[in-house]
């Protein structure tokens, strides 16, 4: 552990040096990596300090019970045992620092819900689920822009996108990766009966134009008029952009913005995203697997979380972990179920 560590001190006080450079503040895309690197080593750096500071104080009390003064053994044992228990207490809090973190953590992030089985319900569920990103991101202190949205017929959502920008939102949100799964009386059900439906959740690490880069030429751009409820120009001009990525058959499409470029812009930017998961996922077999839970069709059984309302219960199968304050969860308090599941996946690391 302590190699590890020292090495990260090393690191910490390189990029250090390079914040200091004039050449580094005169380079936005450089300030910005280097200072988003830093910030994640800090915590080391400030953990490493002191157990190193600790063991060194170790050193010094233990050559004081050679003193053959019986009051300073007796401090020394005292001092002693005091500094033991701090340096057990920080090689835990070090160990679980040094597990390695995908470096993708620290980015913005693009979030896209999408409604899946369950017709009218499942896009209700899906601006439901939009409402609860939206103020567990605003608990944090985090920014939520929108992207793009398509309308279901009841005031729903069949398709959202948007973008949350804060520290860490990535790392805090991968997880709600896959198919969320609603059990509940729909508002227009007669009988009273529970209805199952499912939305699909894919969060994506938002691309910076030094992750991925896009070709002209490999563009296939369609503008059309767009459709639905909107404001002036929208309906009546062809503001509304289809971004086709020929080598990977992605497709994009925005129609929210009242200009043609407005539309364009806010289509690379999730394309660009779309590009780098493929991209990650292709290099990594576990960001692999998480990619096809992610993009799944919304299907009923592919369910990584469960949202009974008649029990007032939330269960996160992935780590059979049960909590019965639906209500609040619904408000946003998703945290510890967040916690839970960045927990399981530092154990996993740290494991493997």
């Amino acid at each position: 552990m302590e190699a590890r560590l020292q090495a990260a001190l090393d690191r910490a006080a390189e990029l250090e040096t390079e914040l200091s450079d004039p050449a580094t503040a005169k380079d936005p895309s450089k300030l910005k990596s280097v200072g988003r690197e830093y910030s994640r080593l800090e915590p080391i750096k400030s953990a490493g300090t002191r157990y190193f500071k600790c063991k060194s104080d170790l050193d010094g009390a233990k050559e004081m019970l050679d003193s053959g003064d019986p009051e300073m053994v007796e401090l020394a044992k005292g001092e002693i045992a005091e500094l033991q228990r701090e340096i057990t207490t920080l090689e835990e809090q070090i160990k679980e620092l040094l597990v390695p973190r995908d470096p993708l953590d620290d980015r913005d992030t693009l979030v896209e819900i999408r409604a899946g089985t369950g017709g009218d319900e499942a896009a209700l569920f899906a601006a439901d689920l939009l409402r609860m990103y939206t103020k567990y991101s605003e608990s944090n202190g985090w920014s939520v822009e929108h992207v793009s949205s398509s309308e279901g017929n009841v005031g729903g959502l069949r398709e959202v996108v948007f973008a949350v920008r804060g520290p860490e939102a990535y790392g805090f949100l991968r997880h709600e990766s896959g198919v969320h799964r609603v059990q509940r009386v729909p508002a227009t059900e007669t009988q009273g009966r529970i209805h199952t439906s499912a939305a699909s959740v894919a969060v994506l690490p938002e691309a910076e134009e030094v992750d991925v880069e896009i070709n002209d030429g490999d563009l296939k751009v369609d503008v059309y008029r767009s459709s639905g409820p909107g404001g002036q120009s929208v309906n009546t001009t062809d503001s509304a952009v289809r971004i086709t990525h020929l080598p990977s058959g992605l497709v994009v499409t925005c129609q929210d913005q009242k200009s043609q470029l407005q539309n364009k812009i806010k289509a690379m930017v999730v394309l660009r995203a779309r590009l780098l998961d493929q991209r990650v996922a292709e290099q990594e077999a576990e960001r692999s697997r998480e990619r096809k839970s992610m993009v799944g069709t919304g299907d009923r059984s592919a369910k990584i979380r469960t949202y009974n309302y008649p029990q007032s219960r939330v269960t996160d199968h992935r780590i059979n972990l049960t909590l019965h304050k639906l209500d609040a969860v619904m408000e946003g308090e998703i945290g510890e179920l967040v916690e839970a599941l960045r927990l399981a996946h530092r154990e996993e690391m740290f494991g493997g």
